[in-house]
Formats: C-alpha cells, structure tokens, sequence
C-alpha cells in the first residue's frame, strides 16, 4: 500500500505548474520521484539509469547543463534502439524496450524535419561553397548544436543536393 502525504501532493503539484521552468536534470529528477512514489518501476528503472548517468558525469566535472544532459538522453536513445533493432533481428521482443523510449522521448526536442533539414544544408552549401560532404556535415552539426536531427538524413540530403 502506497501513503502518500500533504507534503508530497504539494511537491507533485508545484512540480506540475513549474515543469516548464525547470531544466532537464531538474524535470528529470522530479519524474523520478514521481515514478517512484506512483510505483511506476518501468519508468522508475530508466529515469534512475540516467539519473546515475548524470551524476557519473557531474563525477567527471562534466556540468549538467541542458545540453549535456541531452547528450546523455541520446545517448542511452542510441542504446536502447541498437538493442530494439537487435531483438526485432532475431524476433524478440521489443515491447519493454518501447516502453523506455517512450520514457525519455518527453525530454528530447522534437526533430527536425527533412524540409527544414534541406533548407539549412542548402543555406549551409550557399554560404561555404565546397563539395566536401565530411566538412559540410561538420558545419551542419556545429549550427544545430543541441537540436535533434538524424545524421543519416542530413548526410543523404547533402549528397542529393550536391550531385
């Protein structure tokens, strides 16, 4: 059986109507609690990975600032998609590894579209000339810095629009 107190109902409520003010480690941290206290152990399991993700770094010296904090959200993304790929491969099941992605997609910014993606690749190739996809690449990523874009995309649209 679940208690839960005044104090913890005040904490669930500020935290609804700050959500927008807090930064990521900090949104992060009351999911968590929320989590644990709901006895949403799923949720719980996956928030606390990156939770410990971002204290081995804060351990490291690294600051917890938004952007780095996403670096840690893709990061742990590219993994549980490396093993969903893996288990669709052999026929496994993905279910749980769904469940985690939909865990952490509320903290990812949503991505850039293809449209948007060609029109800067096109403003980057106006602006820097070049047919170097790898500098070209390189230019795009620096621009987009804390963004989400998928890289293969990217890559794909420069060469379509180089040749």
């Amino acid at each position: 059986m679940l208690l839960i107190c005044q104090k913890d109902i005040i904490t669930i409520l500020y935290y609804n109507q700050n959500k927008n003010k807090m930064n990521l480690k900090e949104r992060i941290n009351a999911d968590f609690l929320e989590a644990f206290k709901s006895g949403n152990r799923a949720k719980k399991d996956v928030l606390g990975v990156i939770k410990g993700t971002i204290q081995t770094n804060e351990g490291k010296l690294i600051e917890s600032t938004d952007e780095n904090v996403l670096k840690v959200l893709k990061s742990i993304e590219k993994g549980i998609n490396e093993t969903l790929e893996g288990n669709k491969k052999i026929g496994a099941s993905t279910s749980e590894q769904e469940a985690e992605l939909s865990f952490i997609a509320p903290y990812l910014p949503t991505l850039m579209s293809e449209d948007v993606i060609r029109e800067k690749v096109r403003l980057i190739i106006i602006e820097n000339g070049g047919s170097n996809i790898g500098a070209l690449m390189g230019l795009f990523n620096k621009q987009n810095a804390g963004q989400a874009f998928d890289n293969k995309v990217v890559s794909s649209i420069i060469k379509e629009e180089l040749a």
